[in-house]
């Protein structure tokens, strides 16, 4: 058998037909239409002269077609180019003009934002619009599947890329990543394992497909035949409701989502009896939060860490656990142990690699990393150097062999010559119960360098002062690390993935 996803699917519709394989907004298919339906769309896209590892992008919301235009690409040896739907027009543009598709499907929501870029895509030969009106430069989906006669398509090899998908950019201009067939069929294999899902179980996604997160979960559910139930937006009573209504088992979401289910009024009134695993990853959770929601939803927490370039660990449900116990509540804040098949190390400035204990950048060796960045060679060498891809995240392994997350390498702050890592500011902060949100960045700093500035949402009907904040935190962690500046903020802004969007904050609070 070969690794590809193509043996996937045409796996699940011999042996799971019948089975419900993806559902959104009252919309579905079974596994065997599921592959139907891609096929005569992977043959739509080689009759418009699509050719072997052509991009083929996708501007849309979550939906049931957006997973069809990933089977078809799966099935043929074209790549799924993604884009975020919520960057601005010449942020597309840029993406697209960097990926350089042959086709590109676009929701009709944002039709507009491609009529203000269209003139400057002159590579993308066909326009496919997947719902609603269609304008006269465009092809409706309908008309472009139905003008397929018995062309054959390619079948993708082992080592083909099947995704191109953006890093959401925390640090700078995102960049597309290559992943391959072999890396994503290991990876499928490795999450179903590690998750325990059949193809009985009933997965919820509500993150966005154009990030590697909720995609990654899918494929995990449907590595064994089981269902993915598809919302196109997170909205936490339609998250409970579907919960409820599906008697879905498994979910996948960031910590801030999770928060935002808890605050529901009425949140006791859903049977979300049969939700056996609730996966969280994209940031740490703190220990508050963790403890709220495992009295509220149970032991079914599990944390994984990874990002677009490769997922690397895996905290189980069984480490969940808050107790007085010292190498519990230090489990806890880890991120866990490397997948099977993935190895880790903490490495310094020059390569070298660290004792444990200490901090540096992690760095990952394994079968389920990227192939490299597209056209840009240079991001390549320096992010796979030496044969490990370094993460940019600093962490540690302590004795147990637990990686700790420390920090994002350009978020410490460095003040008068001390490394100040944010994470362990915002965990600090995050103890206060009238705090709901907290973001912690560096501001310019005559005498030091660089200080610590707090960007803070608090709870509703809460209010303290930022001195009440500055001694709070002095309490918890030494006074050089404490905030010197705090901003009391409404709400803080975040990334489609749940991430906190730190780039934003320090353009606009990160100056002098």
């Amino acid at each position: 058998m070969k690794n590809t996803l193509r043996e996937m699917i045409q796996r699940n519709a011999k042996y799971y037909g019948d089975r419900l394989a993806f559902k959104c907004d009252g919309d579905s298919v079974t596994h065997s239409e599921f592959y139907e339906q891609s096929l005569q769309l992977a043959r739509a896209l080689s009759a418009s002269g699509a050719k072997h590892q052509d991009r083929i992008s996708i501007l849309s919301m979550n939906s049931l077609r957006y997973f069809i235009v990933y089977g078809a690409c799966e099935l043929s040896g074209l790549i799924t180019s993604t884009v975020n739907f919520r960057l601005a027009p010449m942020e597309v543009r840029q993406i697209l003009q960097d990926a350089s598709p042959s086709v590109l499907f676009i929701e009709s929501d944002f039709i507009e934002t491609i009529e203000t870029i269209r003139p400057e895509l002159s590579g993308i030969k066909h326009f496919v619009i997947t719902d609603g009106n269609v304008p006269d430069w465009a092809i409706s989906w309908e008309d472009f599947v139905s003008t397929v006669g018995e062309e054959q398509v390619t079948e993708p090899s082992e080592d083909d890329i099947c995704y191109l998908i953006y890093t959401s950019g925390t640090t700078g201009k995102p960049k597309g990543c290559m992943l391959e067939h072999r890396a994503e069929t290991e990876m499928a294999q490795t999450l179903a394992t590690c998750m325990g899902v059949g193809a009985h179980d009933k997965t919820l996604l509500m993150m966005p497909l154009f990030h590697i997160g909720a995609k990654a979960i899918a494929l995990a559910q449907q590595w064994v035949g089981g269902s993915v139930i598809l919302q196109r937006a997170f909205n936490p009573i339609e998250v409970l409701s579907a919960i409820d209504r599906e008697r879905v088992t498994a979910t996948h979401m960031a910590p801030v989502l999770i928060q935002e289910m808890l605050e529901v009024p009425d949140f006791q009134s859903y049977n979300i009896s049969s939700l056996r695993m609730l996966i969280y990853s994209a940031a740490a959770m703190p220990t508050p939060l963790l403890k709220r929601a495992l009295d509220n939803f149970g032991p079914i927490f599990l944390q994984m860490y990874g990002q677009t370039e490769g997922i690397a660990t895996m905290l189980p449900i069984s480490a969940h656990q808050i107790n007085n116990d010292s190498g519990a509540q230090r489990r806890l804040g880890s991120v866990g142990h490397p997948f099977i098949g993935m190895d880790i190390t903490i490495r310094d400035e020059n390569n070298n690699a660290l004792p444990d204990n200490e901090a540096g950048e992690i760095c990952l060796r394994g079968k389920m990393l990227m192939r490299g960045y597209w056209n840009n060679m240079p991001a390549t060498l320096e992010t796979l150097s030496g044969g490990w891809l370094h993460t940019g995240d600093v962490g540690k392994i302590d004795d147990d062999g637990y990686i700790h997350l420390v920090d994002r390498k350009k978020d410490v702050i460095i003040s008068g010559g001390e490394n100040i890592y944010s994470r362990e500011v915002e965990d600090a902060i995050l103890i206060h119960p009238n705090v709901y949100q907290a973001a912690v960045i560096a501001k310019p700093d005559d005498k030091w360098g660089e200080s610590v500035c707090a960007v803070v949402s608090l709870r509703e009907g809460k209010a303290m002062s930022d001195e009440q904040l500055k001694v709070h935190c002095q309490q918890q962690i030494a006074r050089y690390k404490a905030p010197k500046t705090v901003v009391f903020v409404d709400e803080l802004p975040l990334m489609p993935n749940g991430k906190i969007n730190k780039l934003l904050l320090r353009g606009k609070y990160g100056k002098s």
